[in-house]
C-alpha cells in the first residue's frame, strides 16, 4: 500500500493542520477501509518514527504501516508535538490510533482504551559515568531530575513522591530522550529517566550514560485507540496483533531494532588490517574501475565500502540495505543495480550514486567540504544534511564548510529544531561517526598504498585544478 507521511512542522516549515475529525458512517473499520486512509498520530523518536536516509523507520512506523498493509489502504501519518498531545487527538477523535511507544498507565486508560502489548519496558533512572552512582530512590532525593514532559515517567516519579515528599524533578515539554541523555552527559542534569528500550538505541552515543536502577515495574507499550463502545477497530488490531505475533513478524521488527546499535559498533584497527589481506584483495579491481569511471579515488570508495559492509558482499543490515556498499531496494532500482549482493554491481551503483549526491550541491562548494557532505547525505540523507546547512545559516555559520555543518547536525535530534526544519527528525550524530570513520579507514587506506601514491600525499583535493581524482586527501 502506497505510504503518506504528514510531519507537522513549524517554523521554517510553516505548520500542518492538525488532522481531519472521524465521522464513520458505519462502524470504525468500515470507514477506514471506505475512505482508504488509515490514520495514525505518532512523534519523532528512534524508536517510534523518522526519516531514514530514503525511507521511514521505527517501530511503530513500521507496525503501522503493515496493519494499513494488511486492511488494505494507505497509512497516513501525522506527528503531534508536544508528545503529550497524543493522547487528547485519539480521544477528540482526530486520529485512528496513537502509535508512539505510549506506556499503559491508569491515568492514561481514563482517557483512551489500548491495544495489545506490544512491548515490555523499564523505566530506568540515568546518570553520568564518574558521578556516583545512585543504588535507590533514596539516592536522588533533592537532586537535579528532568524528564519529558507529559510522559509516564511523570506518574512514576509521582509514586515515588508520596513516599519521599523531598524528590524533586522539571518536565521539560521542549526535550526528547536523546536531549535529555545529551544534557546528563555534559552534567547539565544529574539525572533523567528514560524508557530501557530507548536507552539500548541511544546509549552508544553517549557512552558515559549508564542506567543506575529501574524505578517501579515493568511497564507495558501498546497503541492508543478511541474510547468508544465500537469495537471493530479494537477487535481488528487485535486480530493483527496476534497474527504478526504467531507469525514471527513482530519479533522480527523488535530484533531489527534489539540490535541497532550494532549498526554503530566501529571494528579496531586489528580487524581492519585482517580485512585489507584478506577481503579487499577480492574486490580491489573493482574499486579501481569505478573510481576511473566516476573520477573518484578507488580508496575512497573502498574506505566507503569498510564502513557500510567490512568489505562483505553478503552484508545486511536490519534496515534491508545490503552488499558491499549497502544499497536500499530504491537506491539500486536508481543506479540499475539488479543483484545488490553482487560486488562489482554494488560497488558501481554506489559510486554513481555518490557522485549524483555530489553534483546536487552548489558548485561554490569546495572540496573537501563537498566529499564530506556528500558522505554524510549517504548516510543520513539529502534532505537532512540540507536541514543542518540551513541550521547553520541560521546560526550565522557557514553552510558551505564541513566543520561549521557537523556542529550543526546534532540539532536535528533536538525538538526545538527538528519541528522547524523540512525533513523533520534525524540522528544527527550518526552522520559525524560516518564521516570520521570514513576518513579513519581512507587514511589507514593510503597509509597502506603509499608506494603506489606517494606523488599524491599532500595534493589539493580539487579533481579540476590537480588531475587527481576526488577523495578525501591529506
Amino acid at each position: 500500500m502506497r505510504i503518506l507521511v504528514i510531519i507537522a512542522l513549524s517554523g521554517l516549515a510553516g505548520t500542518c493542520s492538525s488532522p481531519p475529525l472521524l465521522h464513520a458512517p458505519g462502524s470504525l473499520l468500515e470507514e477506514i477501509k471506505q475512505s482508504g486512509e488509515f490514520r495514525v498520530v505518532t512523534r519523532n523518536s528512534p524508536v517510534t518514527f523518522y526519516h531514514g536516509a530514503d525511507q521511514s523507520r521505527g517501530i511503530d512506523y513500521e507496525l503501522a504501516q503493515g496493519f494499513a498493509n494488511w486492511l488494505g489502504v494507505d497509512l497516513k501519518i501525522y506527528v503531534a508535538e508536544p508528545f503529550r498531545e497524543i493522547l487528547s487527538h485519539i480521544a477528540a477523535g482526530n486520529a485512528h490510533v496513537g502509535a508512539a511507544g505510549l506506556t499503559v498507565t491508569e491515568s492514561s486508560k481514563a482517557l483512551v482504551d489500548f491495544g495489545p502489548t506490544y512491548q515490555i519496558v523499564n523505566q530506568q533512572l540515568i546518570y553520568k559515568v564518574g558521578t556516583r552512582k545512585p543504588k535507590t530512590i533514596e539516592d536522588v532525593l533533592e537532586k537535579n531530575i528532568e524528564i519529558v514532559a507529559g510522559s509516564a515517567h511523570v506518574s512514576v516519579l509521582e509514586d515515588h513522591y508520596r513516599q519521599h515528599p523531598s524528590l524533586r524533578w522539571v518536565e521539560n515539554p521542549h526535550a526528547n530522550a536523546e536531549e535529555l541523555l545529551r544534557k546528563v552527559s555534559a552534567g547539565l542534569v544529574d539525572y533523567t529517566v528514560i524508557n530501557s528500550n530507548v536507552f539500548e538505541m541511544l546509549r552508544h552515543l553517549h557512552p558515559d550514560t549508564r542506567a543506575a536502577f529501574d524505578l517501579g515495574i515493568q511497564k507495558q507499550i501498546a497503541w492508543a485507540l478511541p474510547k468508544t463502545d465500537d469495537q471493530s477497530l479494537s477487535e481488528s488490531v487485535s486480530s493483527y496483533f496476534s497474527e504478526i505475533q504467531a507469525n514471527g513478524a513482530l519479533q522480527e521488527i523488535h530484533d531489527r531494532y534489539s540490535f541497532y546499535a550494532l549498526d554503530f559498533d566501529y571494528v579496531g584497527s586489528r580487524s581492519f588490517l585482517r580485512h585489507f589481506e584478506l577481503r579487499l584483495p577480492k574486490y580491489r579491481d573493482f574499486f579501481v574501475k569505478a573510481a576511473e569511471d566516476t573520477g573518484l579515488d578507488w580508496r575512497l570508495l573502498a574506505a566507503m565500502a569498510y564502513q557500510e559492509s567490512h568489505w562483505d558482499p553478503q552484508a545486511i543490515s536490519f534496515t534491508h540495505v545490503k552488499g558491499l556498499m549497502m544499497l536500499t531496494q530504491k537506491t539500486a532500482d536508481m543506479m540499475g543495480v539488479e543483484d545488490r549482493t553482487d560486488a562489482q554491481e554494488s560497488i558501481e551503483g554506489g559510486a554513481r550514486y555518490f557522485v549524483r549526491i555530489m553534483k546536487k550541491f552548489p558548485e561554490r562548494i569546495s572540496e573537501p567540504n563537498r566529499v564530506r557532505f556528500a558522505l554524510a547525505a549517504y548516510n543520513v540523507g539529502f534532505g537532512h544534511l540540507e536541514d543542518a546547512r540551513v541550521i547553520t545559516e541560521i546560526q550565522s555559520g557557514n553552510p558551505d564548510h564541513w566543520s561549521d555543518v557537523q556542529k550543526r547536525l546534532p540539532l536535528l535530534s533536538e525538538k526545538e529544531w527538528y519541528e522547524r526544519i523540512s525533513h523533520g527528525y534525524a540522528r544527527g550524530h550518526e552522520p559525524i561517526h560516518y564521516v570520521n570513520n570514513i576518513e579513519r579507514y581512507y587514511s589507514y587506506l593510503l597509509w597502506m598504498t603509499a608506494q603506489e601514491i606517494s606523488a599524491e600525499l599532500h595534493l589539493p583535493y580539487d579533481k579540476q585544478a590537480t588531475g587527481q581524482k576526488t577523495g578525501i586527501g591529506y
